[in-house]
């Protein structure tokens, strides 16, 4: 064998067992490129994230807030200075009304831990008629009790209620002994004869 032919060999063999190395090597090489390509564009997408929040939070702050006007027979109302008088009712039941002096339209009623709000309503009977339409509460005072009702459900929340000048006995009317009538005499009549007219006599 010549040498030229031995050093072709050579070369051959170089060749083949070279080439799967470099194809490797150019794997890994394109791998880490493509590796290096797609981290750059996540920071590209956290800033369009980070701009629509940022955009959205702009609107949220340019909507105007909108405040809702107090409703007195939906919120509760203020007592302060207010005449607090009490009812006991029948099944254990309470019922505080809060009176202002300056306000006869009006009274606020406790009713199972909660104030409401009660408008006066005139009626024909002389009974004191109080309600609150937003919740459905009417309150009725008679001179011997109070009564509280639920318009809504059309029932009674809580019936013989009284304060506590309403729950003293009632007195018995005092006996007064009538003192005996004076006798008074009879007027003297008179027996005394009835005299005659007397008669003039004409002389001639």
């Amino acid at each position: 064998m010549s040498i030229l032919k031995f050093i072709a060999a050579c070369g051959a063999a170089c060749a083949l067992a070279c080439a799967p190395a470099a194809h490797a090597a150019a794997e890994p090489a394109t791998t880490k490129a493509e590796a290096k390509k797609k981290p750059a564009a996540k920071p590209k997408q956290a800033k369009s994230e980070a701009k629509a929040k940022t955009g959205s939070k702009a609107k949220a702050k340019a909507a105007p807030v909108v405040v809702a006007a107090p409703d007195p027979e939906a919120d509760e109302p203020e007592v302060l200075g207010s005449t607090v008088v009490d009812f006991d009712c029948e099944l254990g039941n309470k019922v505080t009304l809060y009176q202002n002096a300056g306000d006869e339209s009006h009274v606020a009623l406790r009713w199972k831990q909660r104030l409401h709000r009660l408008t006066r309503v005139a009626t024909t009977t002389g009974a004191q008629r109080f309600e609150n339409k937003f919740h459905g509460l009417i309150w009725i005072g008679i001179p011997a009790k109070g009564m509280l009702l639920d318009s809504k459900k059309n029932r009674q929340l809580a019936n013989e209620c009284r304060n506590a000048e309403q729950l003293k006995p009632a007195e018995a009317p005092a006996v007064i002994e009538a003192a005996a009538p004076a006798t008074s005499a009879a007027p003297a009549t008179s027996t005394a004869p009835e005299t005659a007219p007397a008669t003039t006599k004409a002389h001639m």
